[in-house]
């Protein structure tokens, strides 16, 4: 088995994968389980943070993001889409299919948002019902700062939507000191869980402007709404993934039990940024840098694809491109949850520096 050194999904610890090996319950009709799900709800909220409630849902991150989409716009919202990266200008996709109108602010793609150079915008237009922003856009490795564009867009009304699937527990996430109002979250990276769950985070103002729409949305499996009341009733909009969350609730423990865990990966970025530039690679982005993934570009007379096969077949390492317009261009390594220790991370240093040699 390869050591799997990617920016999601990430190494999973054997408790975890124990914990989705035992006999599960139903969780159509056992009023233990909804006790069990809602008390990993909490759990999960208070470790960002928050008094919001928290819901677990069936399904990889993407559904979170396409869940608040869904269960936020309404025909001909404009919706502000922070767009300095891939899935930062991807949320534009969920906001059309839903009948909104995105309105893409898009900045540089080598560098986080610039807090004066939004507020300058907003000043000018703010007539919009969210905003989306990515805190950390995997397939560069950037990262914005949520903890100052939040509470901004806020001060003009805009409710705030938040991608921080590859960001939460490598990075600092406070929802409520940072007027968060739905944030997603994925089992896959920093959580360091099998893939095929997304969390996501909702504020009483999220909740009121859901409740107030005027159409319905446009989805049952992406509508948020269907879970309302769902602890009172004992009864879940659909069949929970009982051993997925299982998993999820151990690894959500495992992280409560970690005190130092983004210090522990602020130091291991640290170090893999100075090595990675030690070997003479160029990181990207230019700045923004995140602590769960460090992204490199493909050096003159390499190609992305031989570097990856190298590491994968010569040294048992899997590593990560990337896509879209960044497709061959692009190596990223993944220091989040599990694989944020130093040994792990040396390795793969150690082996990257023989495949570059060649």
């Amino acid at each position: 088995m390869y050591k799997m050194m990617t920016p999601g999904p990430s190494q999973v610890r054997e408790n975890v994968l124990l914990a989705r090996s035992k006999q599960f319950q139903n969780p159509d009709l056992d009023s233990d389980f909804v006790e069990y799900y809602h008390d990993t709800c909490k759990l999960y909220s208070s470790l960002l943070h928050t008094e919001n409630e928290s819901l677990i849902l069936g399904g990889e991150g993407i559904l979170g993001l396409e869940a608040a989409c869904a269960s936020l716009t309404e025909p001909g919202d404009r919706v502000l889409v922070l767009d300095n990266g891939v899935f930062g200008e991807g949320f534009k996709d969920f906001v059309s299919i839903y009948g909104g109108t995105p309105v893409l602010y898009t900045r540089d793609y080598s560098h986080p948002f610039d807090g004066d150079d939004l507020k300058a915008y907003l000043e000018k237009d703010h007539d919009f019902k969210y905003a989306t922003v990515v805190h950390c856009d995997t397939p560069s490795g950037m990262l914005n700062d949520i903890a100052s564009i939040c509470p901004l867009l806020k001060s003009y009304g805009i409710l705030t939507v938040v991608d921080s699937v590859a960001g939460m527990f490598g990075e600092d996430v406070r929802v409520d000191d940072w007027k968060i109002d739905l944030l997603c979250g994925g089992s896959q990276k920093a959580v360091s869980a099998p893939p095929g769950l997304t969390m996501v985070t909702i504020s009483a103002d999220a909740k009121a402007a859901m409740e107030g729409r005027k159409t319905p949305v446009a989805s049952f499996y992406a509508n948020l709404l269907t879970f309302k009341g769902y602890y009172e009733a004992k009864w879940f909009p659909y069949t929970m993934p009982v051993s997925d969350i299982y998993g999820l609730r151990t690894a959500l423990e495992n992280i409560k039990a970690d005190p130092q865990m983004l210090e522990r990966h602020a130091k291991v970025a640290a170090y893999t940024r100075k090595a990675v530039t030690t070997m003479g690679l160029k990181l990207y982005p230019e700045s923004g840098y995140s602590n769960t993934v460090t992204t490199f570009q493909v050096p003159e007379g390499h190609t992305a694809e031989e570097i990856l096969h190298a590491m994968r077949y010569e040294h048992n390492i899997l590593l990560a491109g990337s896509f879209g317009c960044f497709a061959g261009k692009l190596i990223r390594i993944g220091h989040m949850g599990e694989n944020a220790y130093m040994e792990k991370v040396q390795e793969v240093l150690d082996a990257l520096q023989e495949v570059l040699k060649k």
